[in-house]
């Protein structure tokens, strides 16, 4: 109501004529808030045809494209309170559905026809992948109280995306998703990047690893346009970016935030 009437809007009207406007402006930003989650359930599905028609950098940009939505949709409905303005959609199911779709079996399929492993390894990594990550998405805290993801949280596009990068062997790269989905079973907890109050109570520090990962961010599609050509800073940053977040993430595990402090 007090940006309505600093617009000019409302100063004139009746009280409950604003609150009917607020309301219908909610409902509309709620229900095209659900529409942009949604839509990346599109992007994943023109991914896993790029995959299908071997254009594998096509892919990896649509797959950054769903990074991006899942990044600031939570932000976006938080803000307007989809909960309350549309509360027949579950919004967690949502964008559960989704991101199974395009951080589990978009990479899953991708493994399965793409070249980063051969023969039976890519059978059984492509289940793992799906069979773990079925796991931790139906975890009651697969997202915990204080906003961190407990076990490794399928962040498997970035995991083939670096794969592939990296042009790795086939037991290397069977290897490291071996490890990973063993990972997602070790009750470590990993930042929720765009949930980080918990990670410090300090502003700067806060705002820190936000400008990081704004950083690793532009780094990583610096690595995606100029591929095959491998930029040696842009690789530095990200995995100086990875070891942060591991460090971060480990020691919030055994360490973490004194509330009461």
């Amino acid at each position: 109501m007090k940006i309505l009437t600093k617009i000019g809007i409302g100063r004139h009207m009746p009280p409950k004529l604003i609150s009917d406007e607020i309301s219908l402006l909610r409902k509309i930003s709620g229900w095209l808030i659900h529409l942009f989650t949604a839509s990346a359930a599109i992007a994943g599905l023109f991914t896993l045809y790029a995959i299908y028609k071997g254009d594998y950098i096509f892919a990896f940009w649509l797959m950054a494209v769903t990074i991006f939505i899942d990044s600031v949709d939570g932000t976006l409905a938080r803000q307007v309170g989809v909960k309350i303005v549309v509360p027949r959609i579950d919004g967690t199911l949502l964008d559960n559905i989704v991101d199974y779709l395009n951080y589990v079996i978009t990479p899953a399929f991708f493994v399965l026809v793409g070249s980063l492993m051969h023969g039976y390894f890519k059978v059984i990594a492509a289940s793992m992948i799906v069979l773990s990550s079925a796991y931790q998405f139906t975890q009651a805290d697969a997202k915990t109280s204080d906003h961190f993801f407990k076990g490794f949280p399928s962040y498997w596009n970035l995991v083939v995306f670096y794969l592939f990068l990296g042009e790795t062997s086939s037991i290397f790269n069977f290897i490291v998703i071996t490890l990973l989905t063993i990972l997602v079973f070790i009750p470590i907890k990993y930042l929720y990047l765009t949930r980080i109050d918990n990670v410090t109570k300090s502003k700067p520090l806060r705002a820190a690893l936000i400008l990081a990962t704004i950083v690793y961010g532009l780094a990583t599609l610096v690595l995606l346009a100029q591929y095959p050509t491998k930029n040696p800073i842009c690789i530095a940053i990200s995995w100086g970016f990875g070891l942060l977040y591991v460090l971060v993430s480990l020691y919030r595990t055994f360490v973490p935030v004194d509330k009461n402090a």
